[in-house]
Order: structure tokens, then sequence, then C-alpha cells
């Protein structure tokens, strides 16, 4: 190889450096967060003066808190389900289909991931007003799809281009229909693809802040949304408790697609 890392001497020693400067300015952050949620103060004071559970008890203890969280996993899970099944039935096309301005379709279902979110919150809360679902959960599921299924589309359409469509095709050919040999011989090839848009697409619900802040209503507030307005209103260390079950549910996440997407390759 060209470059090894073992051959560039003491320059090894400065991309090493740059490296770790870079991954503490992400996750110091991150530290800081969870320290403070374990902190006795009631305020965020860091460092904090002792340590103690108490506010992740009263995290569980708050029923506004739970609601909340069922909110927001309730949006998740919906809006994973349908963000799949859409990314699928749209990467096929997109993949497999030759049609006129099939680029420029692809380009616009990626506009959600290029457009800033204000935009399209306020453009989104603006146009759901009108049609009576603002502050709804089917109002709330939509904008959420809106910003997952960019996600859904990219990791599915990766990994069909991926899959030789040749034994697709032997198994129409040993006497499978088309959508058999679709279902029982694509989609476990493809399985990854799935699995990762699964996760993208429940992330990116369940982290969603800025449209679910349109979307919200004083009955309906999804957990970010929740955080969001407790730290307005008051500094209580039980917003860095809620924000690091946040935190640690994205890790998890991630870790483990990336541990199947391994798996599963093999």
């Amino acid at each position: 190889m060209l470059l090894n890392f073992d051959r560039l001497g003491w320059w090894k020693y400065i991309l090493l450096a740059i490296t770790l400067l870079t991954a503490a300015f992400l996750l110091l952050p991150i530290v800081f967060i969870a320290a403070l949620s374990f902190g006795s103060s009631q305020w965020l004071i860091f460092p904090p003066p002792s340590w103690t559970f108490q506010w992740y008890s009263e995290l569980f203890a708050d029923p506004r808190w739970l609601e909340s969280a069922w909110t927001s996993f309730k949006i998740a899970v919906i809006v994973t389900i349908l963000s799949v099944l859409l990314g699928l039935v749209t990467s096929f096309g997109l993949v497999r289909g030759s049609f006129l301005f099939r680029d420029a379709l692809k380009a616009l279902f990626l506009t959600p991931m290029i457009l800033p979110v204000v935009v399209l919150a306020v453009a989104l809360y603006a146009f759901f007003l009108r049609i009576g679902l603002g502050g709804t959960l089917v109002g709330f599921v939509i904008s959420h799809l809106v910003l997952a299924l960019p996600f859904s589309i990219l990791s599915i359409s990766s990994a069909l281009e991926g899959f030789d469509k040749s034994i697709e095709d032997a198994a129409v050919l040993c006497g499978a229909s088309p959508l058999e040999a679709k279902i029982r011989v694509t989609l476990p090839a493809i399985s990854h693809g799935l699995f990762s848009a699964a996760v993208f697409s429940f992330l990116t619900s369940w982290d969603e802040v800025v449209v679910a802040i349109f979307m919200s209503s004083p009955t309906l507030q999804t957990l970010p949304v929740k955080v969001w307005a407790t730290l307005r209103q008051d500094l209580t260390p039980v917003v860095a408790a809620a924000s690091t079950l946040l935190i640690l549910l994205t890790i998890i996440l991630m870790a483990l697609v990336a541990v199947v997407r391994k798996v599963l390759k093999q």
C-alpha cells in the first residue's frame, strides 16, 4: 500500500494526536451531560459536589416524562415501519427502473437531508395547520417520515445495488414467481440494508426536535420536546438524566447496526 500507518514515521503521532483531540471534542459534551445527571446538586453544576441516582428516580416517577417517552417511542416505531416499506418500494424503482428523470427523482427524495430542518419545519407546520393535522399523531408521523425516508432509501438502495440480480433471475428460472424470488432471495440478501434503514429511521424520529417543536401541542409532546421545554423553564438535572438516556439509546442502536451489518455480510 502507498500509505501505511506504520511507515509514516513521526507523522503518525501527529495524526494520532489530531484523532484523539477530535474524539475528545465530540465526546466530552456527552461525558459532561452524563456526569451532571448523577450530580447531587439541584442545578446543573460541574463538577458535581457528590453523586446520586435521585434525578433518574424523579424522571421515572414523573408521568409527564414517561408519557413523552412513550409518545416518542410510538411515533418512532410507526415511522420506522412506514419508512422501511416505502423505502423498499422506492429503492426497487430507483435502482432497477429505467425511466425519464430517474436521477432527478432520486435527488428529490434526498432533498430533506439537504434542506435546512427549520425551513422544512416551518413549511410542514404551515401546511398541517391548514389541513388540520397540526399537533396530531398523524401529523407527527408524516413529518418525521419525510425526514426518515431519505435515510431508508439510501441504505436500501446501496444494498440493492450491491446485490447480483442474476441470482434472483436464476430463482425465477427455477420456477419461482418474480414476487416470490424477491421475497425469498432478494430480501434476505439485502437484510443488512433493511436493518440499517430501520435503525436510522427510528433514530431520526426518536431524536428529532426542530420539527417536533413545531408539530407539538400541550397534550402531545415527544421526549426531545419535553427536554427542550423543561430546559427553558428549569435547569433541573432531570433534563440531564433524560438527555443521557436519549444518548445511551442512540449509542446502543448505532453499535447494534455495526455488529449486525458485520455479521450479515460474513
